[in-house]
């Protein structure tokens, strides 16, 4: 197909993204805000792949050259909220895309406000319409979402005044987001597996076990509240045994094996790390809160204990789609 007859509209004046809309792993920093625009060009390539949805579109620059675009957008499951899915796009589509260009210029990368359709019906990363009902837990089962205090608050950075040991604190010191596991597709257990900006779900298949799964994320935390099974092989999540003290779920966790990132952002965990988790529901079972201690004498030098809260969301079924490096990898390696 010719590509002479694309073109690139600049706006007329700039355009500010939301940015409540964007949940990633990293800050896009690179994104220059300031520089909205319309693109059109033909899909190369549409993944609906975890930890972002992307696509590679042939389209005209500026000066009339064709080059191949890289659109990063969020992750499947807010994705389909707004009514995308894996069919969405195909190659060899047309399409007319808003978003923002990247800070340097000659780097063909942009994140997406709305995407339109060959039938001329447009896609959206806002606006999700009428939300289902949300279903106060009894249990603690269910889907929550990450809910700091005061807004979505992103953990790009590491933890500020935690007590670290020598090697923790030369973690810190030559932090860059770009060290983050899951850029090689790589899953951090607890405690900052809990913290990852991906909804949970809790599943309570019997009075022995509780279940998290994380969207996205393949794999699955159990907790043991009795009769557990002998310890296995270390792994990244541990061995969780659980037990109820007056509504509240107390978990203990060891059995781990070293983990980048394993302990929050930026900061690794060891084998030796151990933790320890208090669950509570609030009065209306609309908020899941957390208190977690966790020691590691290799980069801590004393347990820090620090809370988090999560928001019940309406049930659904969790979403899971591959993890691809390319994906991960997108905004650092994109052309």
């Amino acid at each position: 197909m010719k590509l002479i007859s694309y073109f690139i509209f600049t706006l007329t004046s700039a355009l500010l993204l939301c940015s409540s809309a964007v949940k990633a792993h990293h800050s896009h920093a690179n994104i220059d805000k300031d520089d909205v625009r319309i693109f059109k060009g033909v899909v190369e390539k549409y993944a609906w792949n975890m930890p972002h949805v992307y696509m590679k579109v042939q389209a005209v620059n500026d000066r009339g050259e064709v080059v191949r675009y890289s659109i990063e957008m969020q992750s499947p499951p807010p994705m389909a909220q707004f009514g995308w899915n894996k069919n969405s796009f195909k190659k060899g589509d047309p399409i007319l895309w808003k978003g923002a260009h990247d800070r340097n210029k000659t780097r063909y990368y942009t994140d997406l406000e709305w995407a339109e359709l060959p039938d001329g019906s447009r896609l959206y990363l806002s606006n999700r319409g009428p939300e289902k009902p949300v279903i106060p837990s009894t249990d603690f089962s269910g889907l929550w979402d990450r809910d700091d205090v005061g807004g979505f608050m992103p953990h790009y950075n590491p933890p500020q005044g935690w007590p670290l040991t020598e090697r923790g604190q030369s973690l810190v010191d030559n932090f860059h987001e770009d060290q983050n596991p899951m850029i090689d597709c790589g899953n951090p257990g607890p405690p900052k597996a809990m913290l990852i900006p991906y909804p949970i779900e809790i599943r309570r298949p019997d009075e022995s076990t509780i279940i998290i799964e994380r969207e996205l994320m393949p794999e699955v935390r159990t907790i043991y509240l009795n009769n557990a099974p002998a310890v296995k092989s270390p792994s990244a999540l541990g061995h969780s045994l659980g037990r109820f003290e007056n509504g509240i779920l107390m978990v203990e966790t060891d059995n781990f094996i070293a983990d980048r990132w394993g302990t929050h952002t930026g900061i690794d965990s060891s084998a030796q790390k151990m933790l320890i988790e208090q669950f509570s529901l609030s009065d209306d079972g609309l908020y899941l809160h957390a208190e977690i201690t966790v020691s590691d004498p290799v980069y801590l030098k004393e347990p820090k204990t620090f809370t988090h809260r999560w928001r019940k969301i309406s049930d659904r079924e969790v979403i899971q789609a591959p993890c691809t490096e390319e994906s991960a990898k997108l905004y650092l390696q994109a052309p």
